[in-house]
């Protein structure tokens, strides 16, 4: 059983090396985006990035817990933990316990520490399609009708509660993992297709007001640059001031109040005033880097569950960063969502390393991580 199979290698050193940078990279940008808010509001300059920090401590705890662990272990949790995610969500919505911000009631206060539970599901939904795809495989005939009938209806709630909050961007996030992840099963590729007007088009009638003047925004957003187009044109501002090396670290003038949410959402823009169009390409080449390293190394796992899982967590990141990234520089049009590793947020930071500790606990039992840490022993010697 996979329960008594002992990791064949360590963890997979250049995912390990790729997170630390990010990390660091991270930690640089809010010092520099979330000074000046930070004196303004605290009259302490560093505000910001020691609750950063404090973050990153927490999360990279869990995510020695976690590693530490074999991943299997996690799996008898995967129905308990989407359960725990649905009440929160329930909790924030329909309980005075969510805390509202912004005009969105995304977190919920426990021990006096604020929570995300969209984040938390992010994680949790990831488990339990792992969990049901391996148990319940889809290969042929009427194979996909127990497992979708377990999970579509599910999906639906949480996508339902999370956009209700109302939080689109991670409804994107956990719609396109979901996609992506019934996509490494049999089940015709025709059915995607028809599942986007299917659903997206009865989604139209449900968009809020703001949400019709962001794509607005997106269309023409100079159009609306004193109003509703404020922030997507300040960022482009940022870009612009940039140019091909930067205005150098620490010297943004965007960040004395003129682009909102700068050491949060919009840190990408802070990114490439700083440090230039080089500065946005560094930045992504990590990304890239991280994401096909996690790809390469999980499709070596021995067992369906664990190629399941790892590939949805990087599945979830990449989608992420993929969304964030086009928000900034207007491809896509706003919505609030962090730049993993990077933006500023305590819920966000902890559970992506959380969930890289899982990426990396994979990797521990993958034959190509395995041949990997004995080319870097050869090349010691």
């Amino acid at each position: 059983m996979l329960a008594k199979r002992l990791p064949i290698s360590p963890i997979d050193f250049p995912i390990l090396f790729l997170t630390l940078a990010l990390l660091a990279f991270g930690l640089i940008m809010v010092l520099s985006a979330g000074a000046v808010l930070g004196f303004n509001s605290t009259q302490n300059s560093y505000f910001y990035v020691l609750q950063q920090l404090k973050w990153v401590c927490i999360g990279c705890a869990l995510a020695v817990v976690v590693i530490k662990l074999p991943y299997s272990f996690w799996r008898r949790f995967a129905g308990l933990g989407v359960l725990v995610s649905v009440l929160l969500l329930i909790a924030v919505i329909f309980t005075g316990a969510g805390i509202a911000a912004k005009g969105s009631a995304r977190w919920i206060q426990f021990a006096g520490i604020k929570i995300q539970p969209s984040e938390i599901t992010k994680l949790t939904l990831v488990l339990f399609y792992a969990h049901i795809l391996d148990r319940y495989p889809i290969k042929k005939g009427k194979d996909w009708r127990v497992p979708l009938g377990i999970l579509l209806p599910l999906t639906g709630v949480i996508l339902a509660l999370v956009y209700k909050q109302p939080d689109l961007g991670t409804a994107m996030v956990l719609a396109l993992t979901s996609a992506v992840m019934l996509l490494q099963t049999e089940i015709p590729t025709w059915w995607f297709a028809a599942a986007v007007p299917a659903f997206g088009v009865p989604l139209m009638y449900f968009i809020h007001g703001y949400q019709w003047q962001r794509i607005l925004v997106w269309l023409d957003p100079w159009k609306y640059a004193s109003d509703i187009g404020y922030q997507i044109t300040n960022a482009e501002i940022a870009f612009g001031s940039g140019g091909l090396f930067g205005v150098g670290l620490g010297r943004s003038l965007q960040k004395y109040g003129f682009l909102p949410e700068n050491h949060t959402d919009m840190i990408f823009a802070m990114v490439g005033e700083e440090l230039g169009l080089w500065g946005t390409f560094f930045l992504i080449a990590l990304f890239v880097a991280l994401y096909a390293r996690a790809f390469y190394v999980i499709r070596e796992c021995p067992d369906r569950f664990g190629r399941l899982l790892g590939f949805g967590l990087t599945s979830s990141l990449a989608i992420q960063t993929a969304i964030n990234l086009s928000v900034v520089t207007g491809v896509l049009p706003v919505t609030g969502i962090t730049l993993p590793l990077i933006s500023y947020g305590g819920s966000s930071l902890v559970i992506t390393l959380i969930e890289l500790g899982l990426i990396l606990n994979v990797t521990r039992y993958c034959r190509k991580s395995q041949s990997n840490s004995h080319d870097l022993s050869k090349a010691s010697v």
